[in-house]
């Protein structure tokens, strides 16, 4: 049989095959009726007719007609109640309890033997009819197609909320590496009258089969990444994929070959039996027990087949039992010394070892390296967009060259961040995925599902849905099949690679024995459950939609946030969207789930992870990740349970609140608790959480807004946080030069073992004339960690090298914050430059042109060249979360243009052009300066000098192309340019 392109419910990937699988319809022996079934039917025969027949019979023998032979006179109105006209008011009640019943029976008998449509509901019948529909059912138990019957036979003698107790549509999770034994929600009476409805219509079509053949279907091996669903099997042998409740309803908690019982939709196993409906149809199923199958598989079948009549009735016993359970397993640890660990092992380790708790800063942040270096990436990439935006004048009003200061809270979630991020961990994160990603699309191999990563003693794990091979190079296997793992030594290899992140759904939930538990959101298979309290569950969401934001490992995605977290989309406005209520989702996720299987179908893909490795792996197939936080209702808990059927092949995930951790449709059952603590019994963890506590939340976003260069652009324009007197009685008592080469002038150079340590120190607090917090600084000066005791000395040697002013104050001082802070006395060539442009622009030079041009003209001729330039490799590593690199060629830029201005209103346009070419030395990116420039050598009046300019400019912009404004401007100037460019290209 060729090979099916069926597409999985699920997506999970598989691993390679041996060889094509054997699809030969396997047979089974017909199911044989047991005196059981005898008795059974027997026993429903007398109950109906007991409550048919019997009931109006006693009725009409000991009451006989309840009702008044004659119309009643106005006198009736005023006897009183006697025990006759009690007794014929409850005649009948009884009547029409009986003339409900029998309606009832009716319509379940015509349904079951029409064997076409699903069964009317009896207005107001409920129980009424769920039992008429048990008995009806066990009457026709000895008859040829009573199997179909027996999943309303075994709830029998059953509570009436056992009877309503359905199954939700989960995705099917591989045996070995997951469990699914969350219970199966409550369903409603009328999803249950539908799903026996089917039963019913199927019992009667089946009787019209070939001798009555009971029909099965073996669970088929793995194909490639392909692999069986109880919903595909429904989709090919029923002509719809919603019917495999029903299949799941025939065959619960029997016994497979194997010894494990089938306790959830969504967990079958290769080799399982499921005994079909009646109109099952398809060349795979299996009815003659005597044709091309061996006889050990003949005998299984036929074991499985007796087993029918009675296993559901243990299925209370069994649920949970010894189904298909699996965990998520901590990887095992290397021995101590077996290489280097991850720099987020290693910030880990340097907070625990520098015993001093955490001198109040937020330890939420401090233990969470991956998302405070998100969260700080993001936020550096916000500050340089604002300080771009304003000096290009993208928004009104002038914010200044410096970002507000933080101040409170804020200010500790900032220090909190950079001694918490890990960078060069995420950076390697992201590399290695990338890797693998290009190294499999290389072999012509899909992507695994991954369910989670590991971040463990310096390796990563990934930890697959099922055994899939063996990974690429530099990879290795695990510590089983399904575990590839990478050591960090080898991740150090991979370089940037132009691949679509494979996993952009991977987010961290926790630690665990000195492991960091990343849980890959969009390849759960169906709902991810937290329970706990209401600010515990808040702590955690905001953690996980503030990583999913801000991570550096995914290059797209959507993350909806429903019914909280609107105060977070400054975070990521372009990753984050708020809904207010379930509604609005429904509304939103029912049309993107159609949008995608129809995409997906149309690629023929069977998930996404197909997709995201093809040709459009840049523009498709990016995540969508839901967090509601409050528990929906249990109507909008089913619905949700139904679109999360499918949404890991999809590329979508759910995580859901929930008060009770009962959650319908839920896969995955998660609990944080009040000390911290997340919970899932059923996966194996016990992790310490990582939360974003609404303290800290509320700092961070605070962190954001004032960065956004689109927020109160008419606010107050900031001055620079340190202005020094640039007169000569102002003249320092320390000088560092740091534009250009590192120079101090002013102290004696240190022994040359700490001179490193201490200029790199000193450095850090002149570019932090507010103050640097502890921890800040030895996180900057030893990323991998530091001991307290070693870090004291280093600042104790610090203080001693720097001194004392002549009032006996020393220059390095501890504030009431307990940040350090240098004296007024200690002065860098960073805080002249930004004095000297603030008094030429806001000060002396205002009214004063002479004082200007001299303030700007002293200025520029500190400029050297770029911050630090003779930096030692390998140190300085803290520059990468500042924005002093996009600072500083803007206030540079910003000198040269009023320069040149000032320049050109006395019409000296040489010198002009000399202010700016000095500026463009530093600032060579800076478009204001050559399209000053341009202006300025026109100013000239030599159309030479332009044109060899434009054809520079042109040279400078290669494949890219000149800026827009550029071009306008040449064509205002020099109009002919587009002629001479072309001939030259």
């Amino acid at each position: 049989m060729a090979r099916r392109s069926t597409s999985s419910s699920t997506g999970r990937p598989t691993g390679n095959p041996s060889g094509p699988r054997n699809r030969t319809p396997q047979p089974v022996r017909l199911r044989r009726r047991t005196f059981g079934d005898f008795v059974k039917a027997f026993l429903a025969f007398v109950a109906l007719l007991l409550l048919v027949v019997g009931v109006p019979g006693a009725l009409a023998v000991t009451v006989g007609w309840p009702l008044p032979t004659s119309a009643p006179s106005m006198d009736w109105l005023s006897q009183p109640i006697g025990v006759d006209t009690f007794l014929n008011t409850l005649t009948v009640i009884v009547w029409l309890a009986w003339a409900q019943f029998t309606a009832c029976v009716l319509v379940e008998v015509k349904a079951a033997l029409s064997g076409v449509g699903l069964p009317g509901r009896v207005p107001g019948a409920g129980p009424s009819q769920l039992l008429a529909r048990q008995l009806v059912a066990a009457l026709l138990l000895v008859g040829a197609t009573a199997a179909s019957f027996t999943p309303g036979l075994s709830q029998l003698g059953h509570s009436l909320e056992g009877n309503q107790k359905g199954t939700v549509a989960t995705a099917q999770a591989t045996p070995g590496i997951l469990a699914q034994q969350q219970e199966q929600a409550k369903s409603t009476a009328a999803a249950l009258a539908e799903q026996a409805g089917h039963v019913a219509a199927q019992a009667e079509h089946g009787s019209t089969a070939a001798h009555g053949a009971t029909k099965y279907y073996r669970i088929q091996p793995p194909e490639g990444r392909h692999h069986d669903s109880l919903w595909e099997i429904a989709q090919r042998h029923l002509g719809d994929g919603r019917r495999y409740k029903e299949i799941y309803e025939l065959n619960k908690d029997r016994v497979q070959p194997d010894g494990s019982r089938l306790s959830e939709a969504s967990l079958i196993r290769p080799g399982w039996i499921m005994e079909m409906p009646g109109d099952a149809h398809g060349g795979e199923l299996v009815e003659n027990p005597d044709a091309h199958v061996s006889p050990h598989v003949q005998q299984q079948i036929s074991d499985y087949a007796r087993t029918g009549d009675h296993a559901q009735q243990q299925g209370g016993q069994h649920a949970g039992g010894d189904g298909a359970t699996a965990q998520i397993t901590v990887p095992a640890q290397r021995p101590a010394g077996h290489g280097g660990g991850t720099a987020a092992h290693a910030h880990e380790a340097a907070h625990q070892t520098s015993g001093d708790s955490s001198f109040g800063l937020p330890e939420a942040l401090l233990g969470a390296p991956l998302l405070a270096a998100g969260l700080l990436a993001a936020l550096g990439r916000r500050r340089r967009q604002a300080l771009w935006q304003s000096a290009l004048g993208a928004v009104g009003g002038r914010r200044g060259m410096e970002p507000p200061t933080p101040t409170g809270d804020a200010q500790d979630v900032q220090d909190a961040l950079l001694v918490g991020a890990d960078p060069e961990g995420v950076r390697l994160l992201d590399r290695s995925l990338r890797g693998l990603a290009a190294a499999l699309a290389a072999e012509s191999r899909h992507l695994p599902v991954v369910y989670a990563a590991w971040l463990s003693h310096g390796d990563l794990h990934l930890q697959l849905a099922q055994p899939s091979g063996n990974p690429p190079a530099p990879w290795q296997p695990g510590q089983d099949p399904t575990f590839w793992t990478l050591s960090r030594a080898d991740a150090a290899r991979y370089e940037d690679t132009d691949t679509a992140a494979p996993y952009p759904g991977l987010v961290s939930l926790g630690t665990m024995d000195d492991s960091r538990l990343l849980l890959n959101l969009e390849a759960v298979p169906g709902i991810v459950s937290l329970s706990g309290r209401e600010a515990d569950r808040a702590a955690l969401f905001a953690s996980v939609a503030a990583e999913l934001a801000t991570n550096g490992w995914s290059d797209r995605m959507t993350i909806t946030l429903v019914g909280f977290g609107a105060d977070l989309t400054p975070l990521a406005p372009n990753r984050l969207r708020h809904l207010d209520d379930v509604d609005a989702l429904f509304e939103t996720m029912e049309a993107e789930t159609r949008q995608r299987r129809g995409a997906l179908g149309a690629a023929g893909h069977d998930s996404v992870l197909v997709g995201r490795t093809g040709p459009a792996q840049h523009t498709r197939w990016a995540p969508h990740l839901v967090l509601l936080a409050g528990r929906p209702s249990a109507e909008d808990a089913v619905r949700l349970a139904e679109l999360a059927a499918d949404a890991s092949r999809l590329g979508i995930g759910y995580l859901v609140g929930t008060d009770t951790g009962d959650l319908p449709g839920a896969a995955w059952a998660m609990e944080v608790t009040p000390e911290g603590k997340l919970l899932a019994p059923l996966l194996g963890l016990e992790l310490d959480a990582q939360l974003l506590p609404a303290v800290q939340q509320r700092a961070v976003v605070e962190l954001f807004v004032e960065a956004d260069p689109e927020g109160d652009p008419d606010g107050p324009t900031n001055a620079p946080p340190f202005l020094v007197d640039i007169s000569e009685q102002g003249r320092p008592a320390v000088y560092a030069r740091l534009v250009g080469p590192y120079e101090i002038i002013g102290l004696d150079t240190p022994d040359g073992e700490r001179s490193a340590l201490l200029h790199e120190a000193l450095a850090l607090l002149l570019l932090h004339r507010e103050g640097v917090h502890p921890r800040v600084l030895s996180s900057a000066l030893w990323p991998r960690g530091v001991t307290e005791d070693v870090r004291d000395a280093l600042l104790e040697r610090l203080r001693g090298w720097l001194g004392t002013d002549p009032d006996g104050s020393p220059r390095l001082r501890t504030d009431a914050t307990g940040r350090l802070v240098l004296a007024k006395t200690v002065v860098s060539d960073l805080d002249v430059l930004r004095s000297l442009y603030h008094e030429a622009t806001q000060g002396k030079g205002v009214d004063s042109r002479a004082v200007r041009g001299r303030l700007l003209t002293d200025a520029l001729v500190l400029v050297r060249g770029p911050l630090l330039a003779d930096r030692a490799e390998g140190r300085y590593r803290w520059l990468t979360h500042e924005i002093i690199d996009a600072q500083l060629p803007l206030l540079v830029a910003d000198i040269g243009l009023a320069l040149s201005a000032f320049h050109l209103e006395k019409d000296r346009a040489e010198k002009a052009i000399e202010a700016l070419g000095a500026a463009l030395k530093t600032a060579a990116a800076d478009e204001r300066l050559w399209n000053e420039l341009l202006r300025a050598t026109h100013a000239t009046g030599d159309p030479d000098r332009v044109r060899a300019l434009a054809a520079d400019l042109i040279a400078r912009s290669g494949a890219r192309g000149l800026p827009p404004r550029t071009e306008a401007l040449l064509d205002e100037l020099l109009p002919t340019w587009r002629d001479s460019a072309s001939a030259t290209g």
